[in-house]
Parts: C-alpha cells; sequence; structure tokens
C-alpha cells in the first residue's frame, strides 16, 4: 500500500513557476512508475505528465510540453512537477498517482494509488 502526499501548490501570477512534490511512503516507491493529473472545476481529470521508475523516459500532455517537467528522486521517494510560464488555464487540482503496470501513463485506470491533491490557481 502506498500514500502519497502532494505539496507545493498556492497562487501565482500568470507566467510564475511552482513546483509540487509528491512524497511516498508505505511502499517500494523505485518499483512504481509516477503520473501527475489535474482536475479543473467542471471538468474531467486530465494527464499532465509520466515518469518511469528510474527516470530515463517522461511523457507529458501536449499542452504542457516545454513548460512542465516531471522528476523524481528515488533516494527521497519523492516525485516532482516543475511548472513554468503558467496560465490562468493551468488552474486545477494537481494529483500524483503510482503507476504498477509500467505503460499507459495517460490512463487514469492504470494508477493504482492517488494523492489527496494540492490546489494550483493561476491568476491573470
Amino acid at each position: 500500500q502506498v500514500q502519497l502526499v502532494e505539496s507545493g501548490g498556492g497562487l501565482v501570477q500568470a507566467g510564475g513557476s511552482l513546483r509540487l512534490s509528491c512524497a511516498a511512503s508505505g511502499g517500494t516507491f523505485s518499483t512504481y512508475a509516477m503520473g501527475w493529473f489535474r482536475q479543473a472545476p467542471g471538468k474531467e481529470r486530465e494527464f499532465v505528465a509520466g515518469i518511469t521508475w528510474r527516470g530515463g523516459s517522461t511523457y507529458y500532455a501536449d499542452s504542457m510540453k516545454g513548460r512542465f517537467t516531471i522528476s523524481r528522486d528515488n533516494a527521497k521517494n519523492t516525485v516532482y512537477l516543475q511548472m513554468n510560464s503558467l496560465k490562468p488555464g493551468d488552474t486545477a487540482v494537481y494529483y500524483c498517482a503510482a503507476n504498477s503496470l509500467g505503460y499507459g501513463y495517460s490512463r487514469i485506470n492504470n494508477y493504482g494509488y492517488w494523492g489527496q491533491g494540492t490546489q494550483v490557481t493561476v491568476s491573470s
């Protein structure tokens, strides 16, 4: 059983940056691929970024490429999401999730463990 706790959300002006963290406990973190998703009010949860279990490959939704960077530190059991050039449309609750399958990073159903989420609000 993996527990995930996100942090680092907050209020930022458009064009600003935030770094989200997701700390894992209760499992062998390095054996899980990890992903970030987000959900805006009234919208479905959507894929943001994914990273393989050793961090060798990363995957992004098209709208995040070049602005967001996912990374992980297996020694610290933590995955990060660096978000730059933020836009009001990035406002959402951001969730990290653990994927034991190691593929299908954009598919919500491939993730068995989820954090509670952290709110990111981008003002114009």
